[in-house]
């Protein structure tokens, strides 16, 4: 079977873009994922398009991937639309890998886009309630907040402002892992205060302003323990990669010294655990399972991305992929074993929480810094001497845990 390589990739600055359309953000996207592969729109046989607030935003109900490429300069060939909830993106790229693994064409396109930011604010913090089982929505939500019981919950420390239930679920996780491992607030504060400073260097990001951890604490409070910092902002942007065979390196006269291979492309979905079963938590099984298809392990990554859509999804995250044991995430963050130029740099990118979240391009996101990693080409924010790579994604929830995960390792 032949390798599949990355080809080309770019995003857009993540932000609010209030002025800007999806086809704006997703020409340049495009064009800049294009130029980097050096191919051309004619080269590309299939598409994958990520854009999930497509429908409730902006009234594109169905078909927003035809709707937008057609407006970008791609017709004809097959384009799919995918909705993994956040793990859209990866989701697109996973498949675009399955289509040049089934010989359908030899060059394919992910694009993921979204244009979160309306005039009523409201729509998009309601876009994540759509996440879950909405039939059920009462009785998970119930359940799912007996993780964080047990834990006293300081006076004041509750936004009064609306947020996403997301985030209680979130602080509910939280509560969990401190009252099973002792997780401190400090240490969830120590893993924004990172992201925060990382973002710093990346002009890609939503924020570019670093935080202390003291600054983190004393912020304006979403729900204990979580703080507005440590929180992903709604986000507008759009990210494109082209992923090749290597017969479709040479048909492109691809620079295989700039492409990028994809050691491995996994995506798991949930399974009805409890939640005082994290060893078998859906992202630590996907992330094995990408090991095994590598050849490789934790000990092999040099830098990772992680779905950090609140600052407690790193430590988690951290776990699952194997850089520490269980429990052991919030301590390695304080001590900043996750921060470039530390043992196994994450985020380097300033994460969701800084860099921004728009959904069907977070994935992809992603991917474009551990690409730039690999490369070489991330500046001041280089992880030097990287070869290999991890990515982690997750979309949605389902029980105790998300609804879809894809895990990516991509090597020099």
């Amino acid at each position: 079977m032949s390798n599949i390589y990355i080809a080309g990739i770019a995003m857009t600055v993540f932000g609010r873009h209030l002025e800007r359309s999806l086809e704006d953000m997703a020409g340049e996207a495009l064009q800049g994922a294009l130029k980097d592969a050096g191919c051309r729109i004619a080269d590309i046989g299939t598409a994958y398009y990520a854009g999930i607030t497509n429908g409730p935003l902006q009234g594109q109900l169905a078909i927003p991937g035809q709707v937008v490429m057609s407006k970008i300069g791609i017709e004809q060939i097959p384009i799919f639309n995918i909705d993994n909830g956040c793990a859209a993106g990866s989701s697109a790229v996973h498949l675009a890998i399955q289509s040049l693994k089934a010989g359908s064409t030899d060059v394919s396109l992910a694009l993921g886009c979204e244009k979160m930011n309306v005039a009523d604010r409201s729509k998009g913090i309601a876009i994540m309630e759509g996440g879950w089982d909405v039939a059920r929505a009462e009785e998970n939500y119930q359940m799912l907040m007996k993780m964080g019981e047990g834990v006293e919950v300081p006076p004041g420390s509750e936004s009064e402002r609306p947020f996403s239930k997301f985030m209680s679920i979130y602080a509910a996780m939280c509560r969990f892992h401190m009252k099973t491992f002792g997780t401190t607030q400090r240490q969830i504060a120590a893993v924004s205060a990172k992201n925060h400073e990382h973002s710093t260097r990346n002009p890609y990001s939503q924020f570019r302003k670093s935080f202390s951890i003291e600054e983190i604490l004393a912020a304006p409070p979403i729900t204990y323990p979580l703080t507005l910092p440590m929180c992903a902002p709604i986000t507008d942007g759009a990210a494109a990669v082209i992923l090749c065979t290597e017969e479709g390196l040479k048909r492109i006269g691809a620079d295989k010294s700039r492409c990028i291979k994809v050691a491995a492309s996994v995506i798991r979905s949930f399974s009805h655990r409890r939640y005082d079963q994290p060893e078998l938590h859906l992202s630590r099984l996907a992330a094995n399972q990408a090991y095994e298809i590598a050849g490789l392990g934790p000990q092999d990554m040099q830098v990772a991305e992680v779905h950090d859509a609140a600052a407690m999804g790193e430590i988690i995250q951290a776990e699952n992929l194997g850089f520490v044991p269980l429990g052991e995430g919030g301590p390695a963050a304080e001590r900043g074993d996750f921060t470039l130029g530390g043992r196994i740099p994450i985020n380097v990118s300033g994460g969701l929480e800084s860099k921004g979240h728009p959904i069907g391009a977070t994935g992809i996101g992603q991917l474009y810094e551990l690409v730039t990693q690999l490369r070489g080409e991330a500046g001041d924010r280089q992880v030097q001497g990287a070869r290999h790579a991890i990515q982690e994604n997750g979309g949605g929830m389902v029980g105790v845990e998300e609804g879809a995960v894809a895990v990516h390792i991509l090597s020099k």
